[in-house]
């Protein structure tokens, strides 16, 4: 079956990209299982792609964001050629939207009020804007439209913080580390004690408080963890090069020798960063 010639035009630019996945949709002549996903089973990948894009910016390959941002794009397509198909809405729906989202969030920029004021106040006008506009969506309650698919910890700070505006947050980090210290002491005491699912409930709120003193701190704790995560990684792999010179595996050694080695990583890379 003959297709649209504006697929195969180089400088179709995002038209090109819809015609395809129209045509990859398409039920007589697409893909087989193009045309079997739906947005629940897109969504998965949709995330996925966000997270490398923010890979490819966090290792600064710029060549590699360029496709990242590619494949993203694509999911936004993806979502739109499925809404278009079911009747919701269409792509220009999507980009009328944020478009007119964006006008309406920057009245600092795009109406008459005053770009003379701080950061700190355009985060708040912003915040009252998105209140007003979760009233109008009857979406009174402070913590109703916080994504139920955000990663687990983004997600802790984004209900803490909505519920710190409202008042409901400790005003000193002192408290938090105390509440820390009494979640961790309840579950090594209980461990034993306790079913699978209720030790899993007491780490969730100890993970959660953890989440409430990195936002006391004003750190990321998506952005930490995956610091930590990259840390051990280099310093482990160290391991198995060392071991390697002699020919041997983590599997060949013990506890106190790769502990060893560990610290050596540990002090090689504090000195090489103190240069």
């Amino acid at each position: 079956m003959p297709h649209d010639p504006l697929i195969f035009a180089p400088d179709g630019s995002v038209t090109r990209l819809r015609a395809i996945m129209a045509a990859l949709r398409d039920p007589d002549s697409g893909c087989p299982w193009d045309i079997e996903q739906d947005f629940a089973s897109i969504a998965p990948y949709t995330i996925e792609e966000a997270y490398e894009v923010a890979d490819a910016i966090a290792r600064q390959d710029w060549p590699a964001l360029q496709g990242e941002l590619g494949d993203l794009l694509l999911q936004v397509v993806y979502h739109a050629q499925i809404a278009e198909e079911a009747g919701h809405f269409t792509f220009s729906d999507i980009a009328r939207s944020i478009s007119d989202k964006m006008l309406a969030r920057h009245p600092h920029v795009f109406g008459d009020e005053s770009r003379d004021k701080s950061a700190a106040q355009q985060v708040a006008d912003w915040e009252k804007l998105k209140a007003a506009e979760r009233a109008e969506r009857d979406q009174g309650g402070v913590l109703d439209d916080v994504a139920l698919g955000l990663p687990a910890l983004m997600r802790a700070v984004k209900l803490q913080k909505r519920a710190a505006r409202v008042g409901f947050d400790w005003p000193q980090t002192t408290q938090v580390i105390d509440k820390i210290h009494e979640e961790a002491q309840e579950l090594v005491e209980a461990k034993d004690t306790l079913s699978h699912a209720e030790v899993t409930e007491e780490m969730g709120d100890l993970l959660f408080v953890m989440a409430n003193l990195a936002r006391h701190l004003g750190v990321d704790p998506e952005e930490a963890l995956r610091a930590a995560n990259a840390k051990f990684t280099r310093r482990f792999r160290t391991i198995e090069a060392a071991l390697a010179t002699d020919g041997r595996t983590p599997a060949d050694s013990n506890l106190e020798e790769m502990d060893a080695l560990w610290n050596a990583a540990k002090t090689r890379e504090k000195a090489h960063a103190a240069r």
